[in-house]
């Protein structure tokens, strides 16, 4: 897939469902960040992030604690250009009221 070739409607929605289910909407107290972390079983879905979203990044996978997972974020000009019209356009609280609650802190805290 090319680096500006838009989403799918299904790739859109497969990366909001995963998102609402397993994401964390937040930041580091200086910059806004969407966050994903899963084991290493999850690696293909690591595989698709990167692929399909390559101004974003895949770190890991990671092994301490007894864990092993890859963490996928958003943050900077990606999350603000790419990521946030997005989520915008997608995610509401008619479909994850929670998740729509912590995007909404996150803009303002971030002034997004």
């Amino acid at each position: 897939m090319e680096r500006n070739e838009p989403l799918s409607d299904f790739d859109a929605g497969f990366l909001v469902g995963v998102l609402v289910g397993e994401g964390h909407f937040g930041g580091d107290g200086k910059q806004p960040h969407v966050t994903l972390r899963m084991h290493t079983d999850h690696a293909a879905l690591f595989s698709w992030l990167a692929a399909r979203l390559p101004r974003s990044k895949v770190y890991g996978p990671y092994h301490h604690g007894g864990r092993s997972y890859f963490q996928w974020m958003a943050r900077g000009r990606f999350l603000r250009e790419e990521l946030l019209p997005l989520l915008e356009a997608r995610l509401s609280p008619e479909l994850d009221g929670r998740s729509w609650q912590r995007f909404q802190a996150m803009k303002e805290r971030y002034r997004l």
